[in-house]
């Protein structure tokens, strides 16, 4: 593949159907409708200039379209990350746009880094590490960090505070002290109203035709005047320029912890809808180019005085139903939006802040998940808990907070199956092939001195100690004398220093009461293992069986069974496996 394999933009090209041009165009001008008013929104939720989400919308498609492989998504400012920027930006800022402008870029390019970093090491799987309960845990919160921001915005006045507490009590205080303005309140009401009802329309853009009927409302009324609206006033006119947005040694902590958070919500955000579309087109996106393509884009938007943004689930719709075909209507929507810039930036001026609060309250409602979790809740419930506990999580301490939590629980998830496994004790069954769980199999039979003990995971330091305790309570819950312990091995896919050292331990503690500890259908790369440690020479290859079965019959030769039907039916299970 070479360079191709970095810069998909580029081959594609070579590709690209005449046929496909119209419904580019076409698809990238309805897109460019949808941009404008979302990117302004999202960039105001997250406490920068509204030119900001602008600039990164524009920047970051173009860089999307050149190093991104999905030829569907849609990148720019959204929802999910409204409340991990603005929990950075508004308290380090003090009310400083430029110092705002500056906390946001640097974000952007910590967290594209960070992305291009992990894309280059294929390190694209790591967001499957975060399950689908504890995802939904952080992103509800995050949903309802976002929603209770905008609500103080929605009613017409502004509040102080940082995180959903403290912002949820100032707001029920402003509307005990009668700070509401009714007609701000009634705006972004139908506003709200009708993004809702149009929500499900594909023809029709909700978003667009919302805003654009409160600033003509405004406009037409003088209600800015009159009524004191707030609006968000003209824009600057121009493109931006490239600016390292520099910041203090005092954010430095700071804007690398948000850069993290913002990385992993972003990528796990595009990597399933990268996904989803794929699997519609019938095609398959690498994951590693994937968040390469995502550093990229937010690289340049930090350099180019944006925001940190990530695949939008409300816009890349609207381009698949204007017809898109490839990253052109993405390019097509850019150029759009930084023509309306430079011709066009007072077109806006009136549109009010309660509208804008109301298309960021409609996407952080999108974001709220409750269906799935109803089932997740019926079939495991200790999940369920884990996400409210995320929930929890980020609406006491914060969106950042709470996602290092998210991250904690998920790692502490992952290792907990290992670090307490399941294991059993074996024995025949009649009628049933093979060696089965004698607490699941009451009628059981086990072989008098022989112990068939399973254990199900790696053995490593977490689960040593208690792989030797659970040994031992094997042996010394046998009906009979045991002389034999056979580790039934097969799910075990490694081993590490400590717990080999617990393996030579607990075969000398064995030994000392006479028993001899053996090996059945352990895996050759763990042998492997052993054999750099020293343990299989020390064991002797005579202790390591390919399976039970063969284990079994080696000891029914070496020691008198009564029961005669032992080594005939060990013989049969050992001869149909191999």
């Amino acid at each position: 593949m070479g360079w191709r394999r970095w810069v998909p933009g580029l081959a594609a090209i070579g590709q690209y159907r005449l046929a496909w041009l119209r419904h580019d165009i076409v698809a990238g001008l309805a897109l460019s409708a949808v941009l404008l008013p979302v990117g302004i929104a999202y960039a105001v939720a997250s406490g920068v200039p509204p030119t900001s989400g602008l600039y990164a919308t524009i920047v970051g498609l173009l860089a999307y379209a050149l190093f991104g492989p999905s030829r569907m998504l849609v990148l720019g400012p959204d929802s999910s990350l409204v409340a991990l920027i603005g929990g950075i930006v508004l308290p380090l800022s003090a009310g400083d746009s430029q110092r705002a402008m500056a906390l946001a870029g640097m974000l952007a390019i910590v967290s594209g880094s960070l992305c291009v970093l992990a894309g280059a090491a294929r390190l694209g799987f790591i967001t499957d590490l975060l399950s689908k309960p504890i995802r939904y845990g952080y992103m509800n919160g995050i949903a309802l960090t976002v929603l209770f921001s905008q609500l103080p915005a929605l009613f017409g006045f502004t509040v102080k505070g940082d995180g959903l507490l403290i912002e949820s009590q100032s707001f029920l205080a402003g509307l005990l002290a009668g700070k509401t303005n009714g007609v701000s309140l009634a705006l972004g009401g139908g506003t709200l109203l009708l993004i809702g009802l149009l929500r499900h329309s594909k023809r029709v853009p909700g978003v667009l035709l919302a805003v654009v009927s409160a600033t003509a409302i405004v406009s037409a009324l003088n209600l800015a005047t009159e009524f004191g609206v707030m609006v968000l006033g003209p824009l600057p006119r121009g493109l931006p320029a490239v600016a390292v947005p520099w910041t203090g040694t005092d954010d430095i902590v700071p804007v690398l912890l948000g850069g993290f958070a913002i990385a992993l919500v972003s990528f796990a955000d595009t990597s399933v809808l990268s996904r989803t579309y794929a699997a519609r087109l019938g095609e398959r996106v690498d994951p590693n180019q994937e968040m390469v393509g995502l550093g990229a884009a937010n690289l340049v938007a930090g350099l180019f005085q944006g925001l940190p943004i990530s695949a939008s689930a409300s816009r890349t719709p609207v381009a698949e139903a204007a017809g898109a075909k490839t990253q052109l209507t993405g390019v097509v929507g850019a150029i759009t939006v930084a023509v309306l810039l430079i011709a066009a930036p007072n077109l806006l001026r009136n549109l009010p802040i309660s509208a804008l609060a109301a298309v960021v309250i409609a996407s952080a409602i999108a974001l709220i998940e409750v269906a799935d979790l109803r089932r997740i809740y019926k079939m495991q419930r200790w999940e369920f808990w884990l996400s409210m506990l995320c929930l929890a999580g980020v609406a006491v301490f914060g969106a950042i907070p709470g996602i290092a939590l998210a991250i904690a629980i998920a790692v502490i998830e992952f290792l907990w199956d290992g670090w307490r496994p399941y294991s059993a004790v074996l024995g025949r069954v009649d009628g049933v092939k093979g060696y089965h769980d004698i607490s699941r199999y009451p009628e059981s039979r086990q072989v008098p001195g022989l112990v068939l003990f399973r254990w199900d995971a790696p053995l490593f330091f977490a689960n040593a100690e208690l792989f030797r305790d659970r040994v031992m309570m094997a042996v010394e819950s046998s009906p009979t004398q045991v002389n034999w312990l056979v580790v039934g091995a097969e799910p075990v896919t490694s081993i590490d220093v400590t717990s080999a050292d617990t393996l030579d331990e607990l075969d000398h503690t064995l030994a000392t009461s006479g028993i001899r500890l053996c090996i059945a259908e352990m895996k050759d790369p763990v042998k492997d293992k052993l054999k750099r440690f020293g343990l299989f020479s020390q064991f002797g290859e005579e202790r390591f069986f390919a399976t039970l079965g063969e284990a079994v019959s080696c000891y029914l030769k070496a020691h008198a069974v009564d029961w005669v039907d032992w080594e005939d039916q060990a013989q049969t299970d050992h001869d149909l496996v191999v």
